[in-house]
């Protein structure tokens, strides 16, 4: 099965945690009979956007499901998971509270992403109070999301300029979600 992100613009679907937590078991169960595995949810804290991560090989089942809670489907593309282990995903075994968005570069290949990665990803180590946890790559190379736990927006940028990795947007995430 492929994995797939799913980004919304909630437009007020979910205005709590308490919302948040209906409005997803609501979803689970509406995918429960159906070969599709919700990886994981990430809302702004303003809940205004969210991140989704499914797993299947239904993906107009899932846009339906979602528009049918309420929730529009503004982005949905392939991606790859590089930095942790698909199973510690779904553990979901480390909290992060920020997630950076980069559009790539037209001329990157995902080799020469996975290699720069390879590469800088030991600048990390600069900046100890920021943890890397994983990111979702498009598998089309037109953006990456990279999730983050960090004391603030300006040591995610720090560990980013470490890293030597450009930033479109930066969006404080609920942590544990």
């Amino acid at each position: 099965m492929a994995l797939y992100l799913v980004e919304s613009a909630l437009n007020g679907a979910v205005k709590d945690q308490e919302g948040l937590k209906s409005k997803l078991e609501s979803l689970q169960r509406e995918l429960a009979s159906h070969p599709v595995a919700v990886i994981e949810v990430q809302v702004s804290k303003d809940f205004g956007r969210a991140f989704f991560i499914f797993e299947t090989d239904e993906r107009e089942l899932v846009h339906e499901t979602l528009r049918n809670a309420g929730i529009p489907v503004i982005l949905s593309k392939p991606v790859r998971l590089v930095g942790q282990d698909l199973d510690a995903v779904k553990r979901q075994s480390d909290a992060v509270n920020y997630v950076v968005e980069w559009n790539l570069p037209e001329h990157l290949t995902m080799d020469q992403y996975l290699e720069r990665k390879r590469t800088n990803s030991a600048h990390y180590a600069e900046v100890p109070e920021v943890q890397f946890s994983r990111t979702y790559v498009c598998e089309d190379m037109t953006k990456c999301l990279c999730f983050y736990d960090a004391p603030g927006e300006a040591a995610v940028k720090k560990a980013r300029d470490a890293v030597k990795a450009p930033i479109d947007s930066i969006t404080e995430i609920i942590p544990g979600k």
